[in-house]
């Protein structure tokens, strides 16, 4: 009984980024290996349950991505409520439940294929439900929104695994770019003005609610022509409007103020990468791009970016360092955009090197996340420095 309470004493389970954004490094660095060796025609990924394609697909986006969104929320969600954030043997029910589709996903045990497929797909219920009852109990309505989100990715999850609607991963991935557009607008103004007023600069935060707005409405209609109209210049006309808003957010953000600090300009860039997979895919409406490039500038581009920035800086900030990126650090953020630039740039202007691109930016991708992970780990599973609690 004594060891089962020190273990769940044990500081990794202090807050949710701790075990969330190791797991996914760990996770995301792994499942790229694998989908590169498989492309490079050296290992064949688990087909039990998707075919190879949509087994890649899932698993960055529900494996991945879902956990540094969960690592990053149910840390949020502490501060947005002022309550006591999800720890010990909460925060171990969810990692445990988010352990075992990866594991169910990827490894055939012989478990009926209904099984399977309710043990990856519970995830999301259960952490919506963590996330909700401080946010109505503090009647926390501002952000209530986040709960209609992962209720909408708990659905395309459920009519991609089980009801095979291929469609279902774009409108996931358009959900994942409803975040970044929503937590970039609040967080990147925000964090850019306190870093330049730290530089001795004078700066300020410039509101623009109606723009906001208009970019989350642009961004459902995006989602809406893709599924419905993806060949047609509907798509092209409501990506490049959403585009263009984006672009146009931007103006207000200080970005060519804080190029000299990368715990910045990550996050800047991140958001640029939005605006540059939403110009792909209004091309990609007429045929001038394939739709599997701008989905890759979303991806590898938006996702990655944001998610390596946000876990950087949630991982010093809340163990008690200063906000300052290290060498390897800062060589992660560099080898994001070269993968980027890779995966996108490279398929589109070099085609007949497909296979290279592919394999070269999953390769980068995992030495990126390991080396992530040999950097933050073991900020992650230790005390703080100052003795504070998480």
């Amino acid at each position: 009984m004594q060891q089962q309470s020190n273990i769940l004493e044990h500081p990794v389970l202090g807050r949710g980024f701790r075990p969330f954004f190791l797991l996914g490094a760990i996770y995301s660095a792994l499942m790229l290996l694998l989908w590169g060796g498989y492309y490079a025609g050296h290992v064949i990924p688990p087909m039990f349950v998707l075919d190879p394609v949509s087994w890649h697909a899932h698993e960055m986006v529900y494996g991945y991505t879902i956990s540094i969104i969960a690592g990053f929320l149910l840390t949020a969600v502490a501060n947005w409520t002022g309550g006591a954030p999800a720890r010990q043997l909460h925060l171990l029910g969810l990692c445990l439940l988010w352990i075992s589709g990866r594991i169910v996903m990827n490894v055939d045990f012989g478990l009926p294929l209904w099984c399977v497929q309710l043990i990856t797909v519970s995830f999301i219920p259960v952490l919506a439900i963590s996330l909700s009852i401080p946010l109505f109990k503090s009647k926390n309505k501002r952000n209530f929104v986040f709960l209609a989100l992962l209720t909408c990715l708990c659905v395309s999850q459920v009519a991609f695994l089980i009801y095979e609607i291929h469609a279902a991963i774009y409108v996931a991935l358009m959900i994942i770019m409803i975040m970044i557009s929503l937590i970039g607008g609040r967080i990147i103004p925000a964090f850019t003005v306190a870093a330049l007023r730290r530089s001795g600069q004078e700066a300020f935060q410039t509101p623009q609610m109606k723009m906001d707005i208009a970019a989350l409405l642009s961004l459902v209609a995006t989602t809406l022509c893709l599924v419905m109209a993806a060949d047609t210049l509907f798509l092209t006309c409501a990506a490049m409007i959403s585009a263009i808003i984006h672009a146009l957010r931007m103006r207000h953000y200080h970005s060519l103020k804080v190029l000299g600090d990368p715990m910045v300009w990550i996050l800047h860039v991140g958001f640029l990468w939005l605006v540059i997979g939403l110009v792909l895919l209004g091309f990609s409406g007429i045929g001038l791009v394939p739709l599997s490039i701008a989905l890759h500038a979303l991806t590898a581009g938006a996702i990655g970016s944001m998610t390596l920035g946000m876990m950087v800086r949630v991982a010093l900030g809340y163990t008690g360092r200063d906000l300052i990126a290290n060498k390897p650090t800062v060589f992660c953020f560099y080898l994001m955009q070269v993968l980027a630039i890779m995966r996108v740039f490279g398929a589109m202007i070099m085609p007949e090197y497909t296979t290279f691109w592919i394999t070269g930016s999953a390769a980068l991708w995992s030495v990126c996340f390991v080396v992530y992970v040999i950097s933050y780990a073991p900020m992650l599973i230790s005390t703080r420095p100052d003795g504070r609690a998480a």
